[in-house]
C-alpha cells in the first residue's frame, strides 16, 4: 500500500514537472512570436504625405505626350493603378513615396525631359486655382536620392526634385495670344551630384511692360546657387517660403538662400503652383533616378 502511494506521488511529481516545463517552453515562444510580430509591424512604414491637393504626371502616355492623374486615381488608387505604379509608389520599409523617371518619349509641353512629378492643386482637380507673391506660400519636404545613373563621364545625372511654377490667367493668355496658360518656372531645385543647386528667373529687361513681361522669352536663367551642405543619398529638408517680392531657400535648416530684388518684385505678376517628385535632366539611353519622398507639405 505504502509503495503504491510512493509511486503514484513520484507519477505526480514526473507529470507536474513536465508540465511546468512545457508550460515554460510555451511562454518563451510566444515572448519570441510576440517580438517577431512587433518588429514585423515596425518594418511597415507608409509616407507622411497627403496627396489631395495634387495631380501626377508620369514619363509614359499615347503619342509623345506625359499622363496626367488627379483626384481619386492618385490620392487614393496610385498603389493599385497598373499605370502609376512603376512611377509612383510607396517603399514602405523607408516609410517612403519612391518617385521613378526615365528618358521616355512621353513629355510634357516645351520640354525634352520625363518626369514623375507631383503638381500643386489648392482645389483638388483644377489647375485654374492658384496663388501669387503677395499672397505667399510655403512648401517643406523630406527626402533623398534614392539612385541615380551616370553619364560617360563618371557624373552623376541631375534631377529637379522641386518648382515653383508660373501660369498665365486666362485674360494675361489672350492679351499676349498664347495658345496655353504656360509660364515659365521662377524657382528649379537640383539634385546636381550629390549637392542641392538653385535656379531661378530674371527679367531680362527691367523697364519691359507688364504686357511684355508676360511673354517666356522676357525671362532669363540667373547663374545659379550652391548650397554648401553635401547630401548624397542621405535624407535632408527643404523647405520654400514665399512672400511679397520674396523668396526663401532653407536646406536642413542651417543654410539658407535669400532672393529679395527687383526680380522677384516683378515676377508678382503671374500666378504660381508647387511641383515636387522626379523631373530627370537626361536623355541618356539606360539612364535613370529614384526620389524618396518622406514628407511632404504646403502651406498658403
Amino acid at each position: 500500500m505504502f509503495q503504491s502511494v510512493k509511486t503514484i506521488f513520484l507519477l505526480l511529481l514526473i507529470f507536474t514537472y513536465s508540465f511546468s516545463c512545457q508550460a515554460q517552453k510555451e511562454t518563451v515562444k510566444d515572448k519570441v512570436e510576440s517580438k517577431k510580430n512587433k518588429k514585423r509591424k515596425k518594418k511597415v512604414k507608409l509616407p507622411k504625405i497627403d496627396l489631395t491637393h495634387w495631380s501626377l504626371t508620369i514619363p509614359e502616355g499615347e503619342n509623345g505626350k506625359a499622363k496626367s492623374f488627379k483626384g481619386k486615381d492618385v490620392v487614393v488608387n496610385y498603389a493599385t493603378n497598373k499605370e502609376i505604379k512603376p512611377y509612383m509608389y510607396n517603399d514602405s520599409t523607408k516609410g517612403a513615396l519612391v518617385f521613378y523617371s526615365y528618358p521616355s518619349k512621353a513629355t510634357t509641353a516645351n520640354t525634352k525631359y520625363s518626369r514623375s512629378e507631383l503638381r500643386e492643386q489648392m482645389v483638388p482637380g483644377n489647375n485654374d486655382v492658384n496663388w501669387t507673391f503677395k499672397q505667399g506660400a510655403y512648401m517643406k519636404g523630406k527626402l533623398a536620392m534614392d539612385n541615380v545613373t551616370k553619364d560617360d563621364d563618371g557624373k552623376y545625372h541631375r534631377v529637379i526634385i522641386m518648382q515653383i511654377h508660373g501660369r498665365l490667367t486666362d485674360e494675361q493668355r489672350d492679351l499676349i495670344g498664347q495658345k496655353d496658360n504656360n509660364a515659365p518656372p521662377m524657382l528649379k531645385i537640383y539634385w546636381d551630384k550629390g549637392k542641392i543647386r538653385v535656379k531661378t528667373k530674371v527679367l531680362k529687361n527691367l523697364n519691359a511692360t507688364q504686357e511684355e513681361m508676360l511673354h517666356e522669352d522676357a525671362w532669363g536663367n540667373d547663374d545659379g546657387f550652391n548650397f554648401e551642405q553635401e547630401v548624397g543619398f542621405k535624407k535632408f529638408t527643404l523647405e520654400v517660403k514665399v512672400s511679397e517680392g520674396k523668396m526663401v531657400i532653407i536646406l536642413n535648416k542651417n543654410e539658407y538662400k535669400v532672393y529679395e530684388n527687383i526680380h522677384m518684385r516683378k515676377w508678382g505678376i503671374f500666378e504660381n503652383y508647387f511641383k515636387a517628385g522626379n523631373y530627370f535632366q537626361s536623355r541618356d539611353e539606360g539612364a535613370f533616378a529614384k526620389v524618396r519622398y518622406y514628407n511632404l507639405e504646403v502651406k498658403h
